[in-house]
C-alpha cells in the first residue's frame, strides 16, 4: 500500500444523538447533506486527493460500512478499512495510531464541505519537523467566507482561530499528543478551560489576550513529552464548517445549493 492513511472520525453521540433523531438516519455519519450521506461526502473527497491511499472509517457499527450504498462510487479505487470507535475521538485516533501507524491525517464524518483542495494545502504545508500538525482558519477569514456561521474561536494575540477539523500525525511521538488530547476533548468548546491545562500563568494570558500561539503550542509539546506541535493556517474559511448542529445543517444545505 502506498499513499497516505486517513482516518475518518464517524462516531455518535448515541441513539439520543437529535440530529440523528430529527434526520430518520440510522448514524449521525449518515445524515444526508444534498441528497448524499455526509460521510460519504468526506471518503469521496479524500479518496480523489492523490496524496491519499487508504480510507480507515471509525465507527461503532463497523458492519455498516462494507454495506453502504454508494461507497464504492465514492471510494473508487480507495480501499475502505472499518475501524471500531473507541468511545471518543482522542481515545479512537490513539487507536489508530497504534492499528496503522503514522504518518495518519485524521478528519470528521460530519466535515461535509471537504474539499481535495483543501487536503492538498494541509498535507504540502505540514512543516517537515512537526511531530503533529492542526489545521486552522483565521476568524477573519471564516467569517469572510460565511458571514452567517456561528463558531467558537481561539482568541489568541493578534488573531482568533476556529479548527478546520484537519489533523495530521507525522511521527510516532505524535500518539503523546492523542495522550493529552484525551485529557482536553471535553473541554473543545471552552477554550478558557482547554488553555488552563497549560497551566495558571498561559490561562491568564490567554484570558486577557496576551498569549500568542506559538508559545501555546511549545506548551502543548512540552506537556506531551518534548513533542513538537505545529499549525497550518488555512486560506479556506469554509473548511471551518462542520454539521454539528442543526443550523449548521440548514447553512451547509445553503452553500451547496448556492454552488450548484
Amino acid at each position: 500500500m502506498t499513499g497516505l492513511t486517513a482516518l475518518v472520525l464517524a462516531g455518535s453521540r448515541g441513539p439520543d444523538d437529535p440530529m440523528t433523531l430529527a434526520s430518520g438516519a440510522r448514524h449521525k455519519a449518515l445524515i444526508p447533506v444534498g441528497g448524499t450521506p455526509m460521510l460519504l461526502r468526506v471518503i469521496r473527497a479524500l479518496a480523489t486527493t492523490p496524496e491519499i491511499g487508504r480510507i480507515v472509517v471509525c465507527i461503532e457499527i463497523p458492519e455498516l460500512i462494507p454495506t453502504l450504498p454508494g461507497l464504492a462510487e465514492a471510494a473508487g479505487d480507495t480501499p475502505v478499512i472499518a475501524f471500531p470507535a473507541a468511545g471518543s475521538p482522542a481515545r479512537s485516533v490513539a487507536a489508530a495510531l497504534a492499528a496503522f501507524g503514522t504518518p495518519l491525517l485524521v478528519t470528521t464524518a460530519d466535515h461535509a464541505l471537504l474539499q481535495p483542495e483543501w487536503l492538498r494545502y494541509f498535507i504540502a504545508h505540514v512543516p517537515k519537523a512537526a511531530d503533529a500538525a492542526v489545521a486552522l482558519a483565521r476568524s477573519d477569514v471564516v467569517l469572510s467566507a460565511t458571514p452567517d456561521t456561528q463558531r467558537t474561536f481561539l482568541r489568541f494575540r493578534g488573531a482568533a482561530y476556529s479548527g478546520c477539523n484537519l489533523f495530521y500525525f507525522a511521527t510516532p511521538a505524535a500518539s503523546q499528543l492523542a495522550t493529552l488530547w484525551q485529557r482536553i476533548e471535553t473541554l473543545r468548546k471552552q477554550p478558557l478551560k482547554m488553555i488552563g491545562l497549560l497551566g495558571y500563568g498561559y490561562a491568564l494570558r490567554y484570558r486577557f489576550g496576551w498569549l500568542k500561539l506559538a508559545d501555546a503550542l511549545q506548551r502543548l509539546g512540552q506537556l506531551a513529552g518534548g513533542t513538537t506541535a505545529a499549525v497550518v493556517e488555512m486560506p479556506f474559511g469554509r473548511a471551518a464548517i462542520d454539521v454539528d448542529k442543526p443550523a449548521d445543517l440548514a447553512l451547509v444545505e445553503r452553500l451547496l445549493r448556492e454552488q450548484s
